[in-house]
């Protein structure tokens, strides 16, 4: 569904693969990104607008008749047919937007509350009616914008997975699918970072958005809201891994400013899901990493669609 502009080819690939080489498999190392400020590539399709913006990669629909757009956590600014990008260093994380551009039927994956003006902004300059905010998982270090949103949008319903504890309007189960217009993600269930996260993986299997199961060269931390180690690693090779190789991946999350990888390329080269299962269950049962800084207050709200104390 998205290929790069050819236009932008030789300097956006570029700067991405140098990014996911030089990556810490390190998930919690915010600070790398201040350092990791990217410049300005030409571009002639880019409008006066972004004159001020570093983007990391662009990313153009080739689906017929449907629209993306990926978001930072702080802010992006968007061109026809490019998505531009800055980062943001508090969760590091990326909300999607996809929409059938003839029927204008929207679905958005996992907005965080602090940008909800931001998304809807777009959804609304787009002309778009969103019918669905899902989230991949009750998250641990953000709130989800998913129920305020349902305030401010009419007839906007939400989803999770049935195994995450949390409240929704719809309760996602393996093989159900996400429509919108003539397009539809499918659910996989790939519990292992918590006991309710899933994926969604498009129609013609060229896009699947992995929430925190599989991250670009990593993945989720397993130790906390009912993770097992055991249980990611068969997620991501029974769930993840077997789509085609060129399949685009879209995390929840990056710390180092990465946008996209395929899964040929975390099979043949993510450092830990490239090991045994075994040396895998070693790896993340030794990260000694803190906990995320919002846990507490992210997650009490979260199992309440994102309302607890609004």
């Amino acid at each position: 569904m998205c290929s790069i502009l050819t236009k932008v080819r030789p300097i956006h690939r570029a700067v991405a693969l140098s990014l996911r080489l030089g990556a810490s498999t390190e998930c919690s190392r915010y600070a790398a990104t201040q350092s990791r400020r990217l410049s300005r590539g030409v571009n002639s399709v880019v409008d006066p607008l972004l004159i001020n913006a570093r983007f990391y990669c662009s990313r153009t629909a080739k689906t017929e008749g449907l629209l993306f757009r990926q978001f930072t956590y702080l802010h992006c600014k968007f061109v026809q047919n490019t998505i531009c990008h800055l980062f943001e260093v508090e969760s590091c994380t990326y909300t999607y937007l996809l929409a059938d551009t003839k029927t204008k039927e929207a679905i958005i994956i996992d907005p965080v509350l602090e940008t909800i003006d931001r998304d809807l902004n777009l959804v609304m300059e787009l002309g778009l009616k969103l019918t669905l905010a899902v989230n991949t998982h009750c998250h641990a270090d953000h709130i989800t914008s998913s129920g305020l949103m349902k305030k401010r949008v009419s007839g906007l319903k939400s989803a999770i997975s049935k195994f995450s504890g949390a409240s929704a309007d719809i309760l996602l189960s393996e093989g159900d699918k996400i429509a919108f217009g003539k397009h539809y993600l499918t659910v996989r269930e790939t519990p292992g970072h918590t006991d309710g996260c899933i994926t969604f993986v498009s129609a013609d299997e060229s896009m699947v958005f992995t929430g925190d199961s599989l991250l670009i060269r990593g993945c989720g931390r397993t130790d906390f809201q009912q993770g097992c180690p055991k249980c990611l690693y068969d997620s991501v090779h029974d769930k993840i891994f077997t789509l085609p190789d060129n399949c685009l991946i879209y995390p929840a999350h990056d710390y180092l400013g990465q946008t996209v990888s395929t899964v040929g390329e975390e099979r043949k080269f993510n450092p830990r899901l490239t090991k045994s299962k075994d040396e895998f269950v070693e790896i993340m049962n030794n990260l000694n990493l803190p906990k995320p800084f919002k846990i507490d207050v992210s997650v009490s709200a979260n199992l309440v669609c994102g309302l607890h104390g609004l």
